[in-house]
Parts: C-alpha cells; sequence; structure tokens
C-alpha cells in the first residue's frame, strides 16, 4: 500500500451549504475532525465533502452530508435530529460506517493472494 502524497482531511475538503454561512465551516470542521483519519487514504485534490441543512433549527430540520471521492459513488448521509449537533454527528458517524464499507467492499479480506499479487514478469515464468 502506497502512502497518499497530500491527503483529504476535513479542513480541506469540507464546503458548507444551504442552511449554513462561512461563519460556520470552522465550528462544523470541529465536528468532524474524527473523519480525517478516514479520509487520508485519498487525494485531496479528488475529495470532497458538503453539509448542508434544511429548515434549520425548525421541527424537521434535515442535514445532509454529501462525500464525493474520485473513482467512487457519491456517498449521502441524513439525519432528521431536531438538535444540530447531534445531527452532525450523526451524518458524521454514518459517512465514518459507509467509508469502512465502500472500502471492506473494495478490498478483498481474508485472501491474502488476491490481497497482494506477486509480479509474474515472463523471465520469471518458464
Amino acid at each position: 500500500m502506497t502512502a497518499v502524497n497530500n491527503p483529504a482531511t476535513v479542513g480541506e475538503c469540507l464546503r458548507v451549504g444551504a442552511g449554513f454561512s462561512q461563519g460556520d465551516r470552522n465550528w462544523i470542521a470541529e465536528q468532524f475532525v474524527t473523519l480525517d483519519s478516514r479520509l487520508a487514504g485519498f487525494h485531496a485534490d479528488s475529495t470532497e465533502l458538503e453539509v448542508m441543512v434544511k429548515d434549520r433549527d425548525a421541527p424537521g430540520q434535515k442535514v445532509t452530508l454529501e462525500c464525493w471521492i474520485a473513482g467512487r459513488q457519491k456517498i449521502v448521509t441524513t439525519s432528521t435530529e431536531e438538535d444540530l449537533s447531534a445531527a452532525l454527528h450523526d451524518v458524521r458517524d454514518d459517512l465514518r460506517r459507509k467509508l469502512d464499507d465502500a472500502k471492506t467492499r473494495q478490498e478483498p479480506r481474508n485472501n491474502r493472494h488476491l490481497r497482494s499479487q506477486p509480479d509474474l514478469s515472463p523471465e520469471l515464468v518458464e
């Protein structure tokens, strides 16, 4: 496995959408900082996060967190928690689970042969 030269972080990749202001961005980034370890395996220039809220501070508010990583399907998480902090934590935790699930689906598990294939150059094969 190779190290990523410019790893993605919430601070670099987060955009605030509808319902939030740029002033909310730092506070939201602090709530999402635990995602940094999951995002570190991806390049910052090919990773985007966007958080939005509909009907902020009203009954029935809905927080949505979208994640785009080049070469993968978009991941969308939502929460209808009434407390904004709880809703942000809910979408953050759901995204973490979905990133783990996506990684598990792409990487073979319990099969060392599939995880690391030796280079079979023609001169090595008789």
